[in-house]
């Protein structure tokens, strides 16, 4: 709930009335370029309004009946907790560093903005999946370390297994190969698991996560979007700080593409009003996002590069790759009858994962509180890449780990 009251409270007040009031009296724009219409804008404000309201009488209405502390033991195999168990998943995440290592290099070596080799499946896949199995098993190291109060070999082996994986989390996911909306929720992940008495509180983790968005993210900006290799920046600290001038640093960040949310409502509409509304299909590129294009010619693009596209034909924009926010999606798909489902489903979600968080499952428990920051990506949109980027993560912290023990399970009652 604390990401979604800071998301509103920056990216549809504080963003739009700033934005506004440094707007051009002769030609009036957001930053997507799409012109300043005060009956659009009061448009905008209508339908944010009502999802809002939908949202916190759903969540209402919900809580009693979805959120429930469990007190149930654990569902998790004896396996679960064996150094064997830790083990493997050590050597797993050594195979992915090792097996990817011309990729990596790559990724050093290649500019924010240079293009790819790699197909979108392939990056998906990797990225999104298995450089994220060494934070599950970060979580599961840490957990069996937590319950044992003696220093036995295996509590040794352990902790030095703990610091190698941590290792091979930071070579895979860092500030020169990935950006900073996937970073955050994994770094904030770390600290939780790590320092969980800094955020374990509602008021503590709201404070936090204020804190990130308003000056964090727009310092760490200035590494993630750098237009410049590794050794560029090793050789030449200072690009980090043009970079940084560039990105608007702190004071102006509301002013750049970072918070063009509400501006792209009005871009929704205004596309909406030339070809009319989506009727799910849209959807489809979120659902099937796993469906490679070139088996699927016609597949639908995602929403952000849909209004993107349409705001570069129409409007004289630049990028394509835009974000679109979650209740936008709503509206494109199914109008106004969308923003109420929407709104619906999302507290729906959000209280069924809370049940997770206090699950004795202390993987449950990471993939929930990592929902918890994916949240604010997943509300600024777009959809498709919100949704398919934690499909990949819940595959690559829950699912791979869970599996494996299943198979370990399987193989010693042989």
């Amino acid at each position: 709930m604390s990401s979604f009251i800071i998301f509103t409270y920056l990216f549809f007040l504080v963003a739009p009335i700033i934005q506004i009031g440094d707007m051009s009296t002769e030609n009036p724009i957001f930053p997507n370029r799409y012109p300043y219409h005060p009956q659009e804008v009061i448009f905008a404000n209508a339908i944010i309004f009502l999802f809002n309201i939908v949202f916190f009488l759903s969540y209402v209405l919900m809580k009693k009946r979805i959120f429930k502390i469990s007190t149930q033991p654990s569902e998790t195999s004896n396996t679960y907790t064996k150094p064997l168990f830790i083990v493997t998943l050590f050597v797993i995440s050594i195979l992915i560093v090792v097996l990817n290592y011309d990729f990596l290099i790559d990724e050093f070596e290649r500019s924010t903005y240079a293009r790819t080799t790699e197909s979108v499946a392939s990056l998906l896949i990797k990225k999104k999946v298995l450089f994220l199995i060494p934070l599950g098993a970060i979580a599961i190291c840490y957990n069996y370390l937590s319950k044992k109060k003696k220093l036995t070999p295996n509590f040794l082996t352990v902790a030095f297994i703990l610091i190698g994986l941590v290792v091979c989390l930071l070579i895979l996911k860092n500030p020169f190969t990935e950006k900073r909306n996937a970073l955050g929720p994994i770094y904030i992940t770390l600290l939780f698991i790590f320092g969980n008495k800094l955020i374990n509180s509602n008021v503590k983790f709201f404070l936090f996560m204020f804190i990130s968005m308003v000056i964090l993210f727009p310092l760490t900006s200035a590494i993630t979007h750098v237009d410049a290799t590794f050794d560029q920046v090793w050789e030449n600290p200072h690009l980090l700080i043009e970079s940084f001038v560039h990105s608007g640093g702190i004071a102006n960040a509301f002013n750049m593409l970072h918070y063009d949310a509400f501006g792209n409502i009005m871009a929704t509409a205004d596309y909406i009003g030339k070809n009319g509304f989506s009727l799910g299909f849209q959807l489809l590129s979120a659902f099937l996002f796993f469906v490679p294009r070139g088996v699927w010619p016609s597949k639908p693009i995602s929403s952000g590069e849909l209004v993107g596209n349409y705001l570069i034909e129409d409007y004289g924009f630049r990028y394509s790759n835009l974000s679109n926010p979650f209740v936008s999606e709503g509206f494109l798909n199914y109008g106004i009858l969308g923003v109420i489902v929407f709104a619906i489903l999302l507290p729906y979600v959000i209280l069924k994962f809370s049940n997770w968080l206090y699950s004795a499952d202390y993987l449950k428990k990471i993939i929930a509180f990592y929902l918890a920051v994916h949240l604010m990506f997943l509300l600024r949109g777009d959809f498709t890449n919100g949704f398919s980027y934690f499909i990949g993560t819940f595959l690559g912290v829950y699912f791979v780990p869970k599996l494996v023990d299943r198979i370990l399970t399987f193989s010693l009652k042989k």
